[in-house]
């Protein structure tokens, strides 16, 4: 490649090269600690987003291929009522925890689907929903009742 050729790449690669890095941080949320306390009296603890807004509800899990054991999502609904979920775009099976408002586990949906259309309803009015990797319910023995401990839910 002629060095004038290079010269005319080499800005727009850097550009390209930003862009990339402020996407990737846009993306990046903070992670927040949550624990859960078993009625066998185990705590689990988990560096979670937070989902607050309708966007990043939306958005999820979609498109990830991977999570550490100990990171989930949160998805806070900002009110009590009966909510649905839905696999489309999300590769990674999930279990979804879904939490009253004063922090208890309502229903686990386990094993969720990979790319499944099909809704995953909550069985009760919540607060919110914890997606963790499918099967951590299970191996951790984290059961409906078991208490979760995040700043979003009162006691």
């Amino acid at each position: 490649m002629s060095l004038p050729v290079l010269s005319r790449i080499r800005p727009a690669l850097s550009a390209f090269a930003v862009l990339v890095l402020i996407a990737g941080a846009a993306y990046a949320q903070a992670f927040e600690s949550l624990s859960i306390a078993t009625k066998g009296g185990q705590r689990q603890t988990f560096k979670v987003e937070v989902a607050r807004n309708d966007a990043d509800r939306a958005q999820g899990l979609m498109f990830r291929r991977s999570m550490p054991a100990d990171q989930g999502m949160l998805f806070d609904f900002g009110r009590v009522e009966p909510v649905s979920m839905w696999m489309q775009n999300t590769y990674l099976p999930l279990d979804m925890l879904f939490i009253r408002a004063d922090g208890t586990i309502a229903r686990i949906a386990a094993n969720t689907e990979p790319l499944s259309t099909r809704t995953i309803p909550s069985g009760e009015p919540v607060l919110s929903v914890l997606e963790l990797n499918a099967g951590s319910a299970a191996k951790l023995g984290i059961k409906p009742g078991d208490r979760v401990e995040h700043p979003l839910f009162k006691r």
